[in-house]
């Protein structure tokens, strides 16, 4: 897709997005391939307004993951325990703010997100994040850099219900791109609602939600010898839809 497909959207600001900031919400994911998004974004536009900083619209997030030495946060979501955690530090870099964030996940699915600002990317954990990150997952742990990413992000807010869309683009893992035509659109939601506009569009276009981690992912690509069953026929539908 060009840059030019989002000009049909009216443009909001960051401090307008934050009243639907949705940090404890259910997430709804799907994955196509790059070359449908013209035609879902032209069925949008009535309904979404776009976010818009300094004149930008396609956003860069810079994130690094941590795990355990035995990947015991990667291997939650593998053997899919209701109850799991994602650490990551992220940067927003057009905002130039840096985050450590902690996703949770509860056994009715939803998705709750804690942050604390820092001052800049780290790949080091000190004794205060350590203890954040302990006070959010009720858990000690022995955290260290598992993995890099880096995606082009584009959102859209509804103007009518409170929900955000988000489209990740070039996702790169540790440098590389990983299939160079793959988006990840993801619905989040206070609650789970199927009449939201987007989730008509793409289940007229027969397009189904579809599971999916970007962190779980680059682990299973980049480390084969772990524990990955669970992620091999993802790998090869992504590699379907972007083909």
């Amino acid at each position: 897709m060009q840059s030019s497909d989002l000009d049909i959207f009216e443009s909001i600001g960051l401090l307008q997005m934050d009243t639907v900031s949705l940090m404890k919400r259910v997430d709804t994911k799907f994955v196509v391939n790059q070359i449908t998004l013209p035609a879902i974004l032209e069925s949008l536009y009535t309904n979404y307004q776009i976010l818009e900083i300094n004149g930008t619209r396609m956003m860069t997030y810079d994130s690094t993951y941590f795990d355990t030495k035995d990947t015991q946060l990667y291997l939650a979501h593998h053997n899919k325990r209701a109850n799991r955690a994602k650490v990551r530090v992220r940067t927003y870099v057009e905002s130039n703010l840096s985050y450590l964030e902690v996703k949770l996940k509860d056994n009715a699915g939803i998705t709750s997100k804690k942050r604390i600002r820092v001052a800049h990317p780290t790949a080091l954990l000190d004794a205060e994040k350590l203890d954040f990150i302990q006070q959010c997952t009720a858990q000690k742990w022995e955290l260290s850099p598992s993995l890099t990413n880096r995606f082009n992000r584009f959102t859209l807010v509804n103007m009518r219900q409170k929900e955000r869309v988000t489209f990740d683009l070039n996702l790169a893992y540790n440098g590389t791109t990983f299939h160079r035509n793959l988006a990840i659109i993801e619905l989040k939601q206070e609650k789970l609602n199927r009449a939201s506009p987007l989730y008509n569009v793409l289940k007229n276009a027969a397009i189904q939600p579809y599971t999916i981690s970007k962190y779980c992912t680059g682990m299973a690509l980049l480390y084969p010898e772990l524990k990955q069953n669970y992620f091999k026929h993802k790998l090869l539908t992504l590699t379907k839809i972007t083909s």
